[in-house]
């Protein structure tokens, strides 16, 4: 009877650590994107308050995706070797205080400061995050779980500039803010009184302070040398970028205890594969809602309320199947469910190669589904394959490289439609008078994307079995 009892209490002392571990991941899974696409629809009233220039303005939408992929793989590495819990914690608090902080800036230059602070503190949470998930789960459970995650990453992105917009016109910029700082303060309440545990399945290794160092510095260079495109400085910021990159891989192939482990790269073709499937799906299907954007306000003279109206079918789509792709690739292997939601992906890219002038409304929001549907059908089969492809003392970096693979993919499909705006209209505003050549721009961009969406199918089909 005793030891029945004992039974029933673990169990319930696990199901309790389930359900903590899974609320706080999935808010603070939403707090990152919706604090992103929120403040991209505060940046006229900014401009206003503070008389930003262009540069500026950028830098406060660039500073903190920049912070966050340069911290992502280093945050999660730490993670493996002092402790999940205490690195997610630490970032929770930094992300909260940050957040207030930006709320009452004074100037650009101290919101731009807060904004970094942002992105590290949310590259700490973030990459923590997902591996505290997959140590606490189940693998028999671990693609549901993940299916939840990924929904509450695309409800932050789809809600963001809905509540944002709001309450930038009735409040004002600065709300935005002090709204995700309560969210911060309740994560870090649960995670300390439910989490138990730390997590530090490398504990007592080194951390490789050099290795971290080089690989910011390649990332800073590649991410911000996309981000100026087609500037001619682009073009050698993204070159040194490489450089750095190559000689980082060169350097954590001769270090004993690197902060990227690249032969995971080389000798885990599962990983591999599956973190290049993801970097090629990201870089195919992110710029896709901004060049609607500019297509339904441009040819079909929508207001941005309406346009944000019809873009909003992809999230939506994406945040309902999610959950329903990663429980099935719980029972159907992952490789399958991911690579049809890859070859759906790029059924609707093909479909958006015939768009012109006359495309009715009802054409754009079903290929939106499509594309939706096939990105939920991808994204968590995908994330619970990289997850379940490597030891647990390797899973910060795993988690680090999903977070990875999501910005450099976010960031190659921006720079793609820039260059190609670039080659086709040039710095001229979009008018009338090139329409024409703005249409041919999009199906270019589309063609682009389907094929490397083609390339993706390889990938992911040819990764190997869990």
């Amino acid at each position: 009877m005793g030891q029945l009892i004992k039974k029933e209490l673990s169990l319930s002392t696990q199901q309790a650590q389930e359900k903590a571990t899974l609320f706080i991941s999935t808010l603070t899974s939403f707090m990152g994107p919706f604090i992103i696409s929120s403040v991209n629809v505060a940046l006229p009233s900014i401009q206003k308050e503070f008389n930003a220039d262009a540069v500026q303005l950028s830098w406060i939408a660039t500073s903190l995706l920049l912070a966050t992929a340069m911290m992502l793989l280093p945050a999660g590495r730490i993670g493996d070797i002092h402790g999940r819990k205490r690195v997610f914690k630490w970032g929770l608090a930094l992300f909260t205080i940050a957040s207030v902080l930006a709320g009452l800036s004074t100037s650009v230059g101290m919101l731009i400061f807060f904004r970094v602070l942002q992105g590290a503190a949310s590259a700490m949470f973030t990459a923590t995050g997902i591996a505290i998930l997959t140590s606490v789960f189940p693998p028999q459970k671990r693609g549901r779980v993940m299916g939840i995650y990924v929904s509450a990453v695309y409800i932050g992105l789809s809600a963001g500039p809905f509540v944002g917009g709001i309450l930038t016109q009735h409040i004002g910029w600065r709300s935005l803010f002090f709204l995700v700082a309560p969210f911060g303060l309740l994560s870090l309440y649960i995670a300390s009184k439910y989490l138990k545990g730390e997590w530090a399945d490398a504990k007592g290794e080194t951390f490789d302070v050099a290795g971290s160092i080089l690989y910011s510095i390649a990332i800073l260079s590649l991410i911000y040398g996309a981000s100026v495109l087609p500037d001619i400085n682009a073009v050698y910021l993204i070159i040194f970028g490489l450089l750095c990159l190559g000689f980082f891989i060169w350097f954590e192939l001769r270090v004993k205890l690197p902060v990227v482990n690249i032969r995971l790269f080389r000798e885990n073709k599962l990983f591999a594969f599956s973190s290049i499937a993801a970097l090629i799906n990201y870089s195919a299907t992110f710029a896709v809602a901004f060049l609607l954007s500019l297509y339904l306000q441009y040819i079909k003279g929508m207001t941005p309320q309406t346009a944000g109206i019809v873009l909003i079918a992809q999230p939506v789509m994406m945040a309902v199947f999610s959950p329903l792709a990663g429980q099935l690739s719980d029972r159907i292997e992952p490789r399958k469910i991911a690579t049809s939601g890859m070859a759906i992906t790029a059924i609707g890219l093909f479909l958006f190669q015939f768009i012109n002038r006359t495309t009715s409304i009802p054409y754009i929001i079903g290929t939106l589904i499509i594309l939706g549907f096939g990105f939920a059908m991808f994204s968590s089969p995908n994330m619970s394959a990289i997850m379940g492809s490597v030891e647990k003392r390797f899973l910060g970096i795993a988690s680090g490289t999903v977070g990875t693979m999501r910005l450099l993919g976010q960031m190659t499909s921006m720079a793609v439609a820039m260059v190609i705006f670039s080659i086709f209209i040039g710095r001229e505003e979009i008018t009338p008078a090139n329409y024409d050549l703005f249409l041919h721009s999009l199906r270019i961009c589309f063609t682009i994307s389907s094929i490397l969406c083609v390339l993706g199918i390889f990938f992911s089909f040819f990764r190997g079995k869990n």
